[in-house]
């Protein structure tokens, strides 16, 4: 082995592969022998390996030149390396898509690793006695999960292996695996939307149709105790969590009983699905709202003002916030005044204007509307992209307008008198209540420059309400 020199930076090496990357690694060799850092997160991530949260360690020990293993492609990521000796390494990509059956070899030795992604068939050939081959892996071992193979000797795959398999010591499965043109693909990973039968996850139903990476799962087929929660699913096997299951009942909330649900859905299971996001390296994509501050500020809230809710529903809301940044890797989208499909403000000042009813509408409370439809976009955005994780307001674009001004809207495009609307102060509205009353935010303005700031145009608000009501 050639002994780098020490302090040497770590070196990158692209392949023809997509995301398999051959690294030099510094080692540093005296009389007694030799010592590597064979992996250290830190430095690592920071020259640009992906952070793959390796959750075991296993070794191979090969006594004789011309042992040869392999090719086997499973669900999780690699970091290959050899403590002692040397292999002739190679790899064909088994992933669905245009690169499949695309082939590289390498000659590893200590001051050499690999990193292989998740699909990418791994295989390799020893070049000295006594070699040990290491590989750090990202998941254990399951019976449920998907394993694809392709045989060594198949011309197609293109290994030129040093030492000729005739001669080669190789066990006889690995010497039936299956012809390239027979290897079965791996799946890429999935998106996991929860709460897809909520106004949001329909909208994500539409945003995502056609996408057979993107599974969808009502509420109530997730369990919201923890134990149960993390068996619920082979977590590994997806990429990102979008989290648009929400109680929002803000009333009932102030209730005993709907104060323990909205805690259990807005907090509780945020919490969970953080943890479960952070053990398996996967995106948490939660869904936020205006209600997490007092409403008190005299302009448009930022991301980073501090948390101030007022009632129940906000209060859960801002712990679901914090718990969701658990996941080092989590978009926290803020929003404000949410339209959808389904009974909502917009469908009752319509159902109301075509009966005859002349409400009182609140116009001390200021805001955007916000269409599930945008917020499906913003989320989609924001994962294409890559933008940086963290938290991003999302509302309709345009002027602020009170609850008021927007029944005045409703009922001037549906063909009624917007002057048929009285305007009233939320106290007066609230007066004569006999249930409890959620205290509201009089500020509900966010501040979209973030989310803009990544490339993504917010609809204009009235453009997309008049759209909305065109629409039904």
């Amino acid at each position: 082995m050639n002994v780098a020199e020490y302090g040497k930076p770590l070196q990158r090496t692209e392949t023809p592969i997509p995301g398999l990357t051959v690294w030099d690694i510094p080692v540093h060799g005296d009389n007694r022998g030799w010592f590597k850092e064979n992996w250290q997160r830190e430095k690592m991530v920071a020259a640009g390996l992906p952070d793959f949260a390796p959750v075991q360690n296993n070794v191979s020990f090969n006594e004789s030149v011309g042992t040869t293993r392999g090719l086997h492609a499973e669900p999780w990521d690699k970091w290959v390396s050899v403590a002692t000796g040397r292999v002739f390494g190679a790899w064909v990509d088994l992933r669905e898509g245009p690169n499949f059956g695309t082939s590289f070899t390498v000659e590893i030795d200590p001051s050499v690793a690999v990193f292989v992604p998740r699909g990418v068939a791994n295989g390799f050939q020893t070049l000295e006695p006594n070699t040990a081959y290491s590989y750090l892996v990202n998941d254990h071992w399951s019976p449920d999960a998907s394993y694809a193979f392709v045989n060594v000797d198949d011309p197609a795959a293109a290994i030129e292996w040093p030492i000729p398999l005739s001669d080669a010591i190789l066990s006889e499965k690995d010497r039936d695996h299956p012809a390239l043109d027979a290897a079965l693909s791996v799946q890429p990973k999935r998106m996991l939307v929860v709460g897809a039968g909520g106004q949001l996850g329909q909208a994500l139903r539409e945003a995502y149709r056609g996408d057979d990476t993107v599974e969808f799962a009502e509420r109530e087929e997730l369990p919201l105790d923890a134990a149960s929660l993390w068996s619920a699913r082979r977590w590994n096997d997806y990429s990102t969590i979008v989290n648009a299951a929400a109680y929002t009942a803000v009333d009932a909330a102030e209730s005993a009983d709907g104060r323990a649900q909205a805690w259990a859905t807005n907090a509780s299971a945020v919490a969970e699905l953080a943890r479960i996001a952070q053990a398996h390296a996967i995106t948490l994509v939660h869904v936020s709202s205006d209600y997490v501050f007092d409403g008190s500020s005299t302009r448009p809230y930022r991301e980073d003002d501090q948390l101030s809710p007022l009632g129940v529903y906000g209060q859960s809301k801002a712990a679901g916030d914090i718990a969701c940044r658990l996941a080092e890797r989590h978009y926290i989208v803020r929003t404000s005044w949410v339209i959808g499909s389904g009974r909502n403000f917009v469908s009752t000042m319509r159902s109301l204007a075509e009966k005859g009813v002349d409400p009182r509408v609140v116009d001390d409370q200021l805001g955007r509307l916000t269409f599930t439809t945008e917020i499906a976009r913003g989320i989609r955005h924001l994962l294409e992209v890559g933008a940086p994780f963290g938290t991003y307001n999302l509302t309709g674009a345009g002027p602020v307008r009170s609850w008021a001004d927007i029944a005045r809207e409703v009922f001037a495009a549906t063909g009624h008198s917007p002057d048929r609307i009285t305007g009233v102060s939320t106290a007066d509205y609230f007066a004569s209540a006999t249930a409890p009353v959620a205290p509201r935010p009089s500020n509900s303005t966010l501040d979209t420059s973030k989310i803009e700031a990544t490339g993504f145009v917010p609809a204009d608000a009235l453009e997309s309400l008049h759209a909305y009501l065109r629409s039904r």
